[in-house]
């Protein structure tokens, strides 16, 4: 359960990153409160997930899914550059979740 509540704490992160694009800077109310509301779960399901992971890996792990999946969901929805460097360091990235996971 505790792996469970992490990854369900960085797709809320990945929510909540995109939902600062929707903001505008918080200048749109309902964009805005739905970036709170995804921060918060996205921290109470880590805080949770840290009872039983070391905080090390949970808090890598975390970031680590939140910054690839941002970077994903910039590449497909806000047209951001694609580059063969960008996708070979989303992979490191991948890896060195993976990496932690299996440790």
């Amino acid at each position: 359960m505790p792996w469970i509540l992490l990854l369900i704490a960085a797709l809320f992160e990945i929510a909540w990153a995109t939902g600062l694009k929707f903001s505008e800077g918080f200048t749109r109310l309902w964009p805005t409160i739905g970036t709170l509301v995804a921060l918060v779960a996205s921290l109470a399901c880590l805080g949770l997930a840290v009872r039983s992971i070391p905080i090390g890996t949970a808090y890598a792990i975390w970031t680590g899914i939140g910054a690839a999946g941002t970077v994903i969901i910039g590449l497909l929805y806000f047209n951001e550059p694609m580059s063969a460097a960008r996708l070979v360091s989303v992979g490191f990235i991948l890896i060195g979740i993976i990496g932690l996971k299996l440790c």
